[in-house]
């Protein structure tokens, strides 16, 4: 039963069940994401760099290298625009995640956040917004270069248009929670962006990116094989290369099963990792 009550000024109170309640975590999630949206466009200088720092090398890569891939049926050039679209996401979601977190850790935002009443599971909700939007973004654009300027053949069927969906949808979400998880790691905000750039340069180069998998050492090819973006530039290899390009792959085959394994396993690792090292607060601060 609903009672009311008078407060000093006059006004009529409800107290009891139809009480308004505070929203839920999902809901302020949307809200803080279309925030952190709105910080993010309006910051020009990182929407520039972001978007395109995927996009020049592609066309760096791909216009120097674009000779045909010997017995793969393809050129090196398309080789390059379906592995750039894992990087792209990576940057998006990893690299974005790792240092703006460390920044606003190390300016006392998440510190001011952690008083209010706001639960935490909305503030992660909404970088994972964030990062769903720019991902999105990202590989449309790098789809529309490579396919007008590299010769991607985007695929036809559904079956094909849902294995690019679960790859990118498991990548994104290993990659943000490692992103979240990194983001401790630096000891202030100015050394973040070495700390977090650097590692995702050089799974670059032994992932399959930059250079073709079967021409990298084998102890190359095992640590790159840890990582999530070895097997997101495998997986979308698979979605936009022609069958014969499975030939190039350590196993000459695109192994679709263990891609969803491996990206399913650093989801749950990445969310274990979270749990383990987050921190609303600089070490330096208590």
């Amino acid at each position: 039963m609903t009672t009311t009550t008078t407060t000093p000024s006059g006004a009529r109170r409800a107290d009891g069940p139809d009480t308004a309640r505070l929203p839920g975590a999902w809901t302020l999630g949307l809200h803080r994401g279309a925030l952190e949206l709105r910080q993010f466009f309006r910051q020009r200088e990182q929407v520039v760099f972001t978007f395109a720092f995927p996009v020049v090398f592609l066309a760096l890569f791909a216009s120097i290298f674009r000779d045909d891939v010997r017995g793969a049926g393809v050129t090196a050039s398309q080789l390059y625009a379906a592995a750039m679209i894992a990087a792209g996401v990576m940057s998006t979601s990893f690299q974005s995640l790792g240092v703006s977190i460390a920044l606003e850790r190390d300016e006392k935002v998440l510190r001011r956040l952690r008083g209010t009443p706001m639960p935490p599971a909305a503030y992660f909700l909404g970088k994972l917004w964030l990062v769903l939007v720019s991902g999105i973004a990202e590989t449309a654009l790098l789809l529309a270069v490579g396919t007008a300027c590299f010769d991607l053949e985007l695929p036809t069927g559904a079956a094909t248009w849902f294995t690019f969906a679960w790859v990118f949808a498991l990548g994104l979400t290993g990659c943000a929670l490692l992103g979240i998880a990194i983001s401790s790691v630096p000891r202030s905000g100015k050394s973040a962006t070495s700390v977090v750039v650097l590692p995702f340069l050089v799974l670059q180069f032994i992932s399959g990116v930059f250079i073709s998998i079967d021409t990298l050492p084998d102890w190359m090819l095992t640590v790159g094989a840890l990582f999530p973006l070895k097997w997101m530039c495998q997986g979308f290899r698979g979605v936009f290369l022609p069958e014969s390009a499975a030939v190039l792959e350590q196993a000459g085959a695109w192994e679709y099963g263990r891609i969803a394994l491996v990206l399913g396993a650093w989801c749950v690792g990445g969310l274990a990792l979270c749990l383990l090292t987050f921190r609303w607060k600089n070490r330096r601060d208590g």
